[in-house]
């Protein structure tokens, strides 16, 4: 007779040839009267945590030097309007002239919206190659292409160290878009190491690490460019180089492979159908890639692909004519529009390492629902208040609601799909938020100008209640 004790449940089995007892307590293993430690449950529960710390630390490392260059954006744009000699800034500036005069942006603005499409274009650029990366993670593993992706991105800070002319600067920010692969990665590893009831603090994790990286970047940013530097602002780049050369070497040691062999897929796809599945919107946004789900299981996850686009498409646009907003409407200085975004990121880092890292198994939908009702009056507050404590009311919920839905929608996406293919769901996931952010700032700044920014925030506020109907119904 053999009795299996594991908690407050006892198996008993028969045996042939003797006897043997085994109760396990704890870390403690019972054999026959012998007491062992059951170290095998906790070193693999100290690794898990580890892998963490490490995806943490790494994400902190690429987001510090990720965001010092976006205070730095109009005075590189300065630089460039009179240094550039290849004629493509000049030729760039006259199609935003054209879009900037049809709208009716004012002059003043221009630098602006130059830098809000250049990173429109960043975000297109992540919208083609996440998938992809995600893809040839499932296949080759997590650790060697979540290095490929830093190794890119040191490339594109190194040339633009060099990139004293802006057809090098642009070439910078391509390289950069097409291999920013690693934070969809994150979420993958996340999902590889965390079972469902933990999977929302994972994803909240990666939410902190947003909030501090947006937080402190743009700090260090705007505090390099009063100590001057080269017109391209080569120390900045050399900051970022340096901070992502170190990434690699941290994550190379420290960082254990996650995906194992046998959860691998075979192959990344033989036939060009495949590949296009990855970058095609139609077929992204039925995760058709992402093989072996049943129908009613790929027709919630392509629910909740929607609800995720539209939160974001609404939600960046938003977010870019921000800054429009509070200069069109509160006189707000550089200083303090940086104050205002530093009080955004520690709310949003206190809300997401203190209470949405503690959401319950099963409560993810609740707090994205919450998050979404919070969305809609933050908006129409931010356009329609004409006093700062009107303005911060609203800045307050949307710093609230907008840590409460990212990693909330991806841990609830994360539940969907076989392992092999998680790197794929995942990266297709990452691919739709950054194909929103990409059309919706140019869409809602045709907004913002033809209609004025009191009704284009109230009307974006309310459109919100288009995704919140569609996660009420998934």
């Amino acid at each position: 007779m053999a009795v299996l004790r594991s908690g407050t449940k006892t198996r008993k089995e028969s045996t042939q040839g003797g006897q043997e007892v085994i109760e396990e307590l704890g870390s403690k293993r019972v054999v026959n009267g012998n007491t062992t430690l059951n170290a095998k449950a906790d070193s693999q529960n100290k690794g898990l945590s580890r892998m963490q710390t490490v995806m943490f630390i790494s994400l902190m490392l690429d987001l510090l030097g990720f965001t010092v260059i976006l205070p730095l954006f109009p005075a590189l744009l300065d630089f460039y309007s009179k240094n550039d000699t290849s004629g493509l800034y000049s030729k760039l500036v006259s199609w935003v002239s054209v879009f900037q005069d049809a709208v009716g942006i004012p002059s003043r603005f221009h630098s602006v919206l130059f830098g809000g499409l250049l990173g429109s274009l960043f975000s297109f650029l992540q919208f083609l190659s996440s998938p992809i990366t995600g893809a040839l993670s499932d296949v080759y593993g997590r650790k060697p292409i979540f290095v490929l992706t830093l190794i890119g991105v040191t490339m594109s800070y190194a040339m633009w160290a060099l990139s004293s002319t802006f057809p090098l600067f642009i070439m910078a920010r391509i390289i950069g878009g097409t291999t920013k692969g690693n934070v969809s990665l994150a979420y993958s590893i996340m999902t590889d190491i965390l079972d469902e009831k933990s999977r929302a603090k994972g994803m909240a994790l990666i939410g902190v690490a947003f909030s501090v990286g947006f937080t402190v970047g743009p700090a260090i940013g705007a505090m390099f460019s009063r100590w001057g530097s080269t017109g391209w602002f080569m120390v900045s780049a050399l900051y970022a180089l340096g901070l992502s050369l170190l990434n690699i070497l941290y994550f190379s040691i420290f960082f254990e492979e996650t995906l194992p062999q046998e959860k691998r897929r075979k192959s990344v796809g033989s036939g060009l159908s495949e590949a296009w599945d990855l970058i095609n919107p139609s077929s992204l946004f039925s995760f058709r890639a992402v093989k072996g789900l049943e129908k009613e299981e790929r027709s919630k996850l392509t629910q909740l692909g929607w609800v995720y686009f539209l939160y974001l498409f609404l939600y960046s646009g938003l977010e870019f004519t921000m800054t429009f907003v509070t200069h069109h409407k509160h006189s707000y200085s550089s200083m303090d529009q940086g104050r205002m975004f530093s009080f955004l990121g520690i709310v949003m880092a206190l809300m997401q390492g203190g209470y949405v890292r503690r959401v319950k198994d099963g409560k993810e939908k609740s707090m994205a629902v919450k998050g979404l009702l919070m969305m809609t009056p933050a908006f129409i507050l931010v356009g329609a208040s004409e006093t700062s404590i009107g303005l911060y009311s609203g800045l307050t919920l949307y710093a609230l609601g907008s840590s409460m839905m990212v990693p909330c929608l991806t841990a609830m996406a994360s539940l969907h799909g076989s392992e092999s293919h998680k790197g794929t769901l995942l990266g297709i996931w990452r691919s739709l938020g950054a194909l929103a952010r990409a059309v919706g700032p140019v869409i809602t700044s045709i907004g913002f100008w033809c209609l004025g920014a009191e009704i284009c925030y109230i009307v974006g506020g309310l459109l919100m209640i288009a995704p919140l109907a569609v996660l009420h119904s998934y």
